[in-house]
């Protein structure tokens, strides 16, 4: 009978198939084309480097950096008032400082000046407002020498009385540039008590070389 070839015949197509059953799946998995790679994009914000960030608001001056002497100390100054001068209602008299150490140190900007009650008082009015028509430079000044910065002192009786409050007064509080101690100076003069803007009576220019005129 043929019965026993046919059923071979039969389980070798079958087996034949299987084969190429299995090599179709590796051609697909191995031989065909890649699909197209994923592209991600990434958005990195960048943060400001110490060296850029902007500088924090400050409300008090900050000497650029030199090579030069080191700031003058309160410790190491002596202050005292130069030869003063009148014009159109105020006086002008220059603030000396004296570098009383044994090195050279320097002044950058402007002192701190008000009016006060006395020695470790009170301040009476406004403090001194800066007065910008000369640019801020630093000063240097040798062991024993002075440099100084001009006090402009309006008339008290300029403004009207019951604004102003007309005040005697008899000491100035002088900080240093860049200096938290302070010196006193003996001043007899008027002021106004009021704080307002329009009842301003003091004026301090910027730091300049020598003991001013």
């Amino acid at each position: 009978m043929a019965y026993p070839a046919t059923a071979a015949r039969a389980a070798l197509a079958a087996a034949a198939l299987a084969c190429a059953g299995v090599l179709l799946a590796a051609c697909g998995s191995s031989g065909g084309a890649a699909a197209p790679p994923t592209t991600v994009t990434a958005t990195v914000t960048a943060t400001p480097s110490a060296s850029t960030a902007a500088p924090p608001a400050t409300g008090t001056s900050v000497s650029p950096h030199t090579a030069g002497p080191p700031a003058c100390a309160t410790s190491g100054l002596s202050v005292k008032l130069g030869a003063g001068n009148g014009a159109a209602g105020s006086t002008f008299v220059p603030i000396v400082f004296t570098n009383t150490t044994g090195s050279s140190c320097s002044l950058f900007g402007y002192p701190g000046v008000s009016f006060v009650t006395g020695q470790g008082g009170s301040q009476i009015g406004s403090a001194a407002m800066r007065d910008p028509t000369e640019p801020a430079r630093s000063i240097v000044v040798a062991a024993g020498g002075v440099a100084h910065a001009t006090l402009r002192v309006v008339q008290a009786d300029n403004f009207p009385a019951a604004g102003c409050q007309p005040t005697a007064v008899s000491t100035l509080k002088i900080f240093p540039p860049g200096q938290t101690t302070a010196l006193y100076l003996a001043f007899s003069s008027r002021t106004c008590a009021s704080t307002s803007p329009s009842d301003q009576v003091l004026y301090i220019q910027t730091m300049g070389s020598g003991a001013g005129s």
